[in-house]
């Protein structure tokens, strides 16, 4: 009896146990879902006339393929988990449905990308390579295929095995099913379109997913004036190739044009040469030679899919990234301001309120926010492109490989202060909008390096933060644990770091790349601090749409 006794007593002890972990693991896992604060992005139908009401239906049920091909470009699992998640009663599995649905995956984008789910870590090269291969090994392949460079660095091709060798395989065919039930949707879509310009693009990117060949419709998308529907579809950013940064990810952007927003921006386009000639690198290394078309649109975000919905969610984009249409037409801007308005005030006014000194809390301002943004996105287009390293004519991307995203969106974000401060000196904004864009600025820093260090729009951050705390622009105040700007050498600092970047990208200089990033892109002793302090904030928001509901 007293063996029975002791017997059963272990056995409670032992589910107790497992009840308590299994406790645990909710909590910790409500907590990573806690850090994205839920929001619903509206729009204003009345806006959009029977015929374009199609025509949003149309590329919402397009986006939604997008979001499944993603899905396969970050992990080659990610179905096969997601079918088992979805099939499980366990309420568990449920939260960790829910988390997978907002990283695409069970790797936690807020976490550098450590398994949530699983214990097998992510591929550097997410789904775009075989997981065994080596970074290695393919540079030995190209050494030894010289021939193969083309179609193996490819923004448009998947790397497989076939019978032991590497293979380059268009996503023509490797996503066929999926592009051709695209291609379908964007023409019909278009047979519903009012404005040529739109019913051009659509048509254009249709016959894109059949070809593999984006110029054309990249070409078709700058020259779009719809003055209601602001689309973008396929495949652009380069962020999750981590291991090269060559392939690019399917998203999709479907937006309406805010017409009174987008007119009052229009006059920053007309300074971009200006700018060009304003940046502190020698002469030679300016780029006169992209298109000097920039258009700015800003729109309310109907729906999102694909690589920008993963995770952090966009403020704004600056597209297309092919070097030949921004030599021959420049980029286009477009910035979402109902995701603007939600991050201000979910975000970074309750950052502002714990990390910056008090003195300078009346200096954060959403105006600050919302044009940051905007000239973080025209300085994309700003600076080396094409560039010419050992006698080879080359780019920017490819000379700096996975440092490359990093090292761009730094970049990005030091000219939107720069020429954000050239505006001040040209007139178009007041003398009085100087602190409110540093100091906002600065809150703004901790708002991307909650994303993580390892993220390229953290990292760039990181960088830019550390930079200037060194160099005197920012100062920490250990017993109030807050930091705030040094208006006297913010400037001189950030020129300093600009040139720094700049020459960097103008040479291709890899290991110099590698250098800055090694040295600056670290979680440092203020800002391990700060960050402590945030962890009562959500880090993002994760949108519900409104046309999901219809």
């Amino acid at each position: 009896m007293k063996k029975l006794f002791i017997t059963l007593l272990i056995s409670t002890l032992c589910i107790s146990c497992s009840d308590n972990k299994i406790m645990e693991e909710n909590s910790e896992l409500e907590k990573k879902i806690n850090q994205y604060s839920k929001t619903e992005l509206t729009f204003d139908e009345s806006l959009l006339n029977e015929k374009q009401k199609i025509v949003v239906s149309k590329l919402y049920e397009a986006g939604k393929i997008v979001d499944r091909i993603f899905l396969d470009q970050v992990y080659s699992k990610n179905e096969e988990i997601e079918d088992t998640l979805s099939k499980s009663n366990d309420p568990n599995d449920k939260a960790v449905l829910e988390y997978f649905k907002i990283n695409f995956g069970p790797f936690d984008r807020l976490d550098h990308n450590k398994p949530f789910f699983g214990k097998k870590n992510k591929p550097a090269g997410a789904n775009f390579y075989p997981e065994d291969m080596t970074k290695e090994e393919f540079e030995i392949f190209l050494k030894e295929n010289p021939g193969k460079e083309a179609e193996f660095t490819s923004e448009f091709t998947l790397i497989r095995r076939e019978k032991g060798k590497l293979v380059a395989i268009p996503y023509t065919d490797y996503y066929k099913t999926e592009l051709t039930e695209i291609s379908r949707l964007l023409n019909e879509a278009a047979n519903f379109a009012n404005n040529e310009s739109l019913k051009k693009y659509l048509t254009s990117v249709a016959r894109a997913f059949q070809t593999n060949d984006y110029y054309e419709s990249d070409m078709a998308w700058m020259d779009v004036d719809d003055p209601t529907i602001e689309v973008i579809i396929g495949p652009y950013e380069v962020y999750e190739d981590g291991l090269f940064n060559y392939k690019a990810s399917f998203e999709m952007f479907l937006t309406l044009v805010d017409p009174e927003s987008t007119e009052k921006l229009k006059t920053f386009a007309n300074y971009l040469t200006e700018m060009e000639q304003n940046l502190p690198i020698p002469q030679e290394h300016k780029n006169f030679e992209r298109g000097s078309e920039s258009p700015i649109s800003v729109v309310q975000e109907v729906f999102s899919a694909g690589d920008t919905k993963a995770g952090v969610q966009t403020l704004a984009f600056n597209l297309p990234n092919d070097e030949r249409v921004r030599k021959a037409k420049g980029s286009k801007k477009v910035m979402l301001k109902n995701v603007h308005e939600a991050k201000f005030e979910k975000l970074l006014k309750p950052i502002s309120e714990i990390v910056l000194d008090n003195s300078q809390m009346e200096f954060v301002t959403f105006d600050a926010f919302f044009n940051h943004t905007l000239m973080h996105e025209m300085s994309h287009g700003l600076g080396p492109g094409f560039i010419k390293v050992a006698g080879k004519n080359t780019e920017v991307k490819k000379e700096l490989k996975e440092t490359y995203s990093i090292m761009e969106e730094c970049k990005a974000d030091i000219l939107g202060l720069f020429n954000n401060q050239f505006m001040i000196k040209k007139g178009v904004y007041p003398e009085s909008f100087e602190k409110e864009m540093w100091v906002t600025f600065l809150a703004g820093v901790f708002r991307s390096i909650r994303f993580g260090i390892n993220e390229a729009h953290g990292g760039g951050n990181a960088i830019i933060y550390n930079y200037l705390l060194e160099n005197g622009a920012y100062e920490f105040d250990s017993k109030t644990q807050r930091i705030k700007v040094n208006f006297d050498k913010a400037y001189t600092v950030l020129t300093d770091l600009a040139n720094n970047v700049l020459m960097i990208q103008a040479k291709g200089d890899y290991t110099e790349a590698k250098a800055l990033i090694e040295k600056y892109a670290v979680s440092s002793k203020s800002i391990k601090i700060l960050v402590e302090k945030l962890k009562v904030l959500p880090v993002d928001i994760t949108p519900t749409f409104q046309i999901e509901k219809m």
